[in-house]
């Protein structure tokens, strides 16, 4: 997950968190063997600051949606603090899925035909993306907060 900014942008993230003593998580620390899925949720969960990285493949990836989903419930039920980062892509993709979202998307609405199950998973991610980006948030194209 996070290929496209995993050895760029986030490691220097994580590198700067780390020089200023702020504990962080990051997947590719799990140890060999445990439970990807509990052992994120537990991070998350824990967490009081969530960091976003939205690139342009981030919708690609059904597992980072899915930790999206647990980030906004922790924001909602525990007050985490949420702040998103739009690393080369436009939060108006996040938040309307256009643009690579739009295809991402599309490929999931054509799984969820007959799956009503995975239809709701689809809206829910669709709400999550607009959500949170609407949330004040760091925008690499302009440079600014927002």
């Amino acid at each position: 997950r996070g290929q496209d900014t995993r050895e760029t942008f986030t490691s220097h993230l994580h590198y700067a968190f780390c020089k200023q003593n702020v504990v962080t998580y990051i997947d590719d620390v799990l140890v060999k063997g445990d439970d990807i899925g509990s052992a994120l949720d537990q991070a998350i969960h824990e967490s009081r600051i969530s960091v976003i990285v939205f690139s342009k493949n981030y919708a690609t990836s059904k597992w980072c949606l899915n930790e999206l989903l647990k980030i906004l419930e922790c924001r909602k039920n525990n007050g985490q603090v949420v702040i998103p980062v739009f690393y080369n892509t436009d939060p108006s993709d996040v938040r309307k899925q256009t643009g690579s979202y739009r295809e991402a998307f599309a490929k999931y609405e054509g799984e969820a035909i007959n799956n009503e199950s995975f239809a709701n998973t689809v809206f829910k991610w669709r709400t999550a993306l607009a959500e949170a980006a609407n949330i004040p948030g760091w925008d690499s194209q302009s440079r600014t907060y927002k």
